[in-house]
């Protein structure tokens, strides 16, 4: 053999050698990220392949699977009452994704979890058959948010103070997830897209507002706690109105004839004194407010129940001026509903903050728990005695302040308004909140709950958390009563 032919058997000899090397590393290292790229067909054609399996509430789905007609995609996800259970499905959509319980458990719901798999199909990379994912909702509950909230754009959370075990959960405008399952609605995604009053966003969970005086509550706890004040009964040192330190402006009251100056915590509860917990913050000083608003969740680096909630902000960085109007809930400072059920569900479970969370396990096919999420996992906020005077005072406000409207015949409730101003200089129509606890005197159910209307049509006069947000929560509460 010449020299020539030598050297030319050895290159392709060497890239033959090449080809194998590379084949043997796309097989064995590279499969499975391609198998798993979002831009491999083969992985949407398997995961529409069968019917996904479905989220459950109340022991019944509110999803479901629907064969498609000349589509190589077999199946699409359909939603019973889609509109009402948005805000806790999320959507499962052909061409856009998956997002909330849909996005988070996806590979449960179409059966390419490994914990579906046993040993052979593992190995063989056989489908498997879809498990379901179990939510804590009450259909009652949920449904009561849900018309109580009807046109307003607004949201509302219920919370099982004793386990944590979220109970209702609506964001409003909301939508059908069923318009946009397929690969042809695009004109339904864009009208989605395009609408202002964004349906898609989980109100909930995912829109951080100015929570107003519902962030009074806060305060109060921060005072009672550093001992500030010795009780909700003692009277405060709080000038009406209070002068706003290194400030020519005065923080003023809602109403000038409330007997706010000097008032107890009880009474400026009653009342929103603003002055009272103005000064209060001030007081404090902002560290020991910041200090006591994440005890109860806020700066958290991430809340998942398991959706990821956005996080609720009390700022830095403040002026003594600024830290006065962060003790009324306003200025930097936002919270979602959910974080502001989280305070009302700590202050009914004596102190003690339930992680709050919407799925109770997860299913394989044969109804076996492949993960399961245990209830009362549980913090200490505040004192025993504290959480005891705040429920007090919160019973004051519903019994004869702001919060009438929150009343039930033969249960216990507290609860606190709140109105927060919204745009530059209060331009725009005010944030109604409320929040509240519901306890049955008769010793059984007990809820606690956070509702925002961010607007609802009605004039900028007739704007208050207890004219429009209250009666909202108490129907939430009266379903979560009669469990």
């Amino acid at each position: 053999m010449n020299k020539t032919i030598r050297r030319s058997s050895v290159f392709c000899l060497l890239l033959v050698l090449a080809l194998l090397v590379r084949a043997s590393w796309v097989q064995a290292y590279q499969a499975r990220a391609l198998a798993d790229d979002d831009h491999n067909r083969r992985k949407t054609i398997a995961q529409y392949a069968q019917p996904l399996g479905d989220i459950i509430v109340a022991g019944g789905p509110v999803t479901g699977s629907k064969r498609t007609v000349g589509s190589d995609l077999a199946y699409k996800r359909t939603y019973t009452q889609g509109a009402l259970y948005s805000a806790v499905t999320g959507y499962s959509s052909q061409a856009y994704g998956a997002t909330q319980l849909e996005g988070i458990y996806g590979p449960v719901l179409d059966g390419s979890d490994d914990r579906l798999k046993n040993p052979l199909a593992a190995l063989t990379g056989t489908q498997t058959p879809p498990g379901d994912v179990l939510t804590t909702i009450d259909p009652d509950v949920q449904k009561a948010a849900y018309e109580a909230l009807g046109d307003d754009k607004g949201a509302a959370v219920a919370i099982d103070p004793r386990t944590g075990q979220i109970l209702g959960m609506v964001s409003t405008p909301s939508y059908d997830p069923s318009s946009i399952s397929g690969t042809t609605d695009g004109d339904a995604w864009k009208k989605l897209l395009d609408d202002e009053d964004k349906p898609m966003v989980n109100r909930a969970l995912r829109q951080p507002l100015a929570p107003g005086s519902t962030f009074k509550l806060v305060v109060a706890a921060a005072a009672l706690e550093d001992g500030l004040y010795g009780s909700v009964d003692e009277r405060t040192d709080s000038p009406n109105p209070y002068p706003l330190p290194g400030s020519s402006r005065n923080l003023e009251n809602e109403s000038a004839s409330a007997p706010c100056e000097n008032a107890t915590l009880r009474t400026a509860l009653q009342y929103s004194c603003n002055n009272v917990f103005g000064k209060a913050a001030v007081d404090l000083g902002q560290d020991k407010v910041r200090a006591m608003a994440e005890k109860f969740g806020f700066n958290a680096d991430k809340l998942d129940v398991p959706v990821r909630a956005s996080a609720s902000v009390y700022p830095t960085g403040m002026d003594r001026a600024q830290t006065a109007l962060s003790g009324i809930g306003q200025f930097e400072v936002t919270a979602t509903p959910l974080q502001i059920a989280m305070v009302s569900a700590a202050l009914a479970n004596g102190g003690e903050l339930a992680a709050p969370h919407m799925v109770s396990k997860v299913t394989d096919a044969d109804g076996n728990t492949v993960q399961d999420f245990a209830d009362g996992d549980t913090k200490r906020v505040v004192s025993a005695s504290t959480a005891e005077q705040l429920r007090s005072a919160m019973v004051t406000v519903v019994e004869k302040g702001t919060g009438s409207n929150a009343r039930i015949a033969g249960a216990e409730v507290g609860g606190k308004t709140g109105t927060a101003q919204n745009g530059v200089g209060n331009s725009s129509t005010p944030y109604a909140w409320f929040t509240a606890y519901a306890k049955d005197r008769s010793g059984g159910g007990e809820v606690a709950v956070a509702v925002v209307v961010e607007d609802s049509g009605a004039a900028r006069s007739e704007v208050s958390g207890n004219g429009l947000a209250a009666p909202i929560a108490q129907k939430m509460m009266k379903a979560a009563l009669a469990r």
